[in-house]
């Protein structure tokens, strides 16, 4: 019989496992506890702070007895920034904690008996964003989202980012007090700078300032004095009230809005709403799984949510023909300029929504062997899984960012004939709750 747990109430428990977040879980009468950044095999004296009928969460007061695994996170905005979660763990705890995430998720929204076999681990696990993207607020202020809220952290150097971003977002946030320009407010609609958004490559390093409407003069020559290495500088205009960051009205306010990067020994064109793998090192050991779970000689490979067609030209070398699609149409021509760059041939890009341009493939009677899907966080929706189910390929090669969507569509794909028979993990986003999977499907024969 579960007790009563009132608010405030403190008790001492043993953490014995983790949370989808990287938090902590204990049992204290029949229920369980969520305890942020508690460690499995820990012991804590734990106050009470809510507790309804679906769930109790708890606040560790006190340490009694810590876990090897446990470290010093790095970083003083540790537990009050939303970025990072898992930096009071060390990296063989990381991976345990998002192996059994991913595998958790398989089994109990999934209800699949496939479980991932390993996850591939990161070599640096600082510095190693390639985008970033820094939000300002009154003050002016620039830094990153309190976890679940969009109430900005100031942050003067963030360890996941490389040295650079954090320059530029301070040479913008100094030029905004100097000339009295008020960060965008999102209660009121009022006020003007909203993101500064980044981006890094081998070739160049672009700023993209996000604004509710047009800017002064200065913006650009005060970035270029403090981060002499930019190579282009734009202004995105974005009114919408809604969480987008960039919208398609972007205007270059000095230098290029491209730059270019090297992966899987190809070279890849980007624009700044061109998709791209923040993390280029895990990148390539992702594309390698995907080329395996695909088997692609000689066969027809469809790659939908191709982006910059990263995906699709890793493998297009040995297909037989590659089509690739995307709803952004700068993405699209990337994909084209980046098949032509490659001396690669063989491929084809539409633009569209993934379920729409599915469908056309259907009605032009297009039977791909294989599909290549990278969907954003929400995973594939019913359009897209009936549009492949009716194409028939013999594999599916599903890259995911989110476990519970991924876990979601391998069931429904079982249920029209597709069987998940293998899953790999990557660690594209050390220091994070986040984890990448790879999941091979093969239509079952009937």
């Amino acid at each position: 019989m579960m007790e009563e747990l009132r608010k405030n109430e403190q008790v001492e428990a043993n953490i014995d496992g983790f949370s989808s977040d990287g938090g902590g879980v204990c049992h204290i009468g029949g229920r369980a506890v969520f305890v942020p950044r508690a460690l499995p095999g820990e012991r804590w004296r734990v106050r009470i702070v809510k507790a309804n009928h679906t769930a109790v969460w708890g606040r560790g007061e006190e340490l009694i007895s810590p876990v090897p695994e446990r470290v010093e996170p790095a970083c003083p905005v540790f537990g009050r920034c939303g970025g990072c979660a898992t930096m009071h763990m060390d990296h063989d705890c990381e991976l345990r904690f998002k192996l059994g995430r991913l595998n958790d998720a398989l089994q109990r929204i999934g209800g699949l008996s496939l479980r991932a076999e390993s996850i591939e681990g990161a070599d640096k696990l600082a510095g190693y964003r390639n985008k970033g993207i820094y939000n300002f607020a009154s003050g002016p202020t620039a830094g990153f989202y309190r976890a679940r809220s969009h109430d900005v952290i100031t942050v003067s150097r963030c360890l996941l980012q490389p040295e650079c971003f954090d320059r530029a977002a301070e040479a913008l946030r100094l030029w905004m007090e100097e000339k009295q320009i008020p960060a965008y407010d999102e209660a009121t609609g009022k006020g003007l700078v909203r993101h500064l958004y980044l981006r890094k490559s081998s070739s160049g390093f672009s700023a993209c300032i996000v604004s509710a409407g047009t800017l002064p003069d200065g913006a650009a020559e005060a970035l270029r004095r403090t981060c002499p290495e930019l190579t282009g500088i734009m202004l995105c205009l974005n009114r919408n009230p809604e969480n987008t960051v960039l919208t398609d009205d972007i205007r270059t306010l000095w230098g290029s809005d491209i730059v270019t990067e090297q992966l899987c020994g190809a070279t890849f064109r980007l624009s700044p709403l061109t998709f791209f793998q923040i993390n280029t090192a895990q990148a390539e050991k992702l594309y390698r799984i995907v080329g395996e779970f695909a088997e692609p000689a000689g066969k027809e490979v469809l790659d939908l949510y191709c982006g910059a067609g990263t995906i699709g030209l890793s493998v297009a070398r040995s297909a037989r023909k590659l089509i690739g699609s995307d709803i952004v149409p700068s993405a699209v021509e990337n994909a084209r300029f980046n098949a032509l760059e490659n001396g690669v041939e063989n491929a084809e890009y539409l633009c569209g929504d993934a379920g729409q341009v599915s469908i056309k493939l259907v009605q032009r009677g297009e039977k791909p062997d294989v599909v290549l899907v990278d969907p954003p966080r929400k995973g594939l929706d019913e359009a897209v899984i009936g549009a492949i189910c009716d194409m028939a390929p013999t594999r599916l090669v599903y890259v995911s960012c989110d476990p519970a969507t991924l876990a979601r569509d391998l069931r429904l794909l079982d249920g029209q004939g597709y069987l998940a028979i293998r899953c790999r993990a990557v660690d594209m986003f050390p220091r994070t709750r986040h984890v990448e999977a790879v999941a091979l499907l093969e239509k079952v024969q009937a």
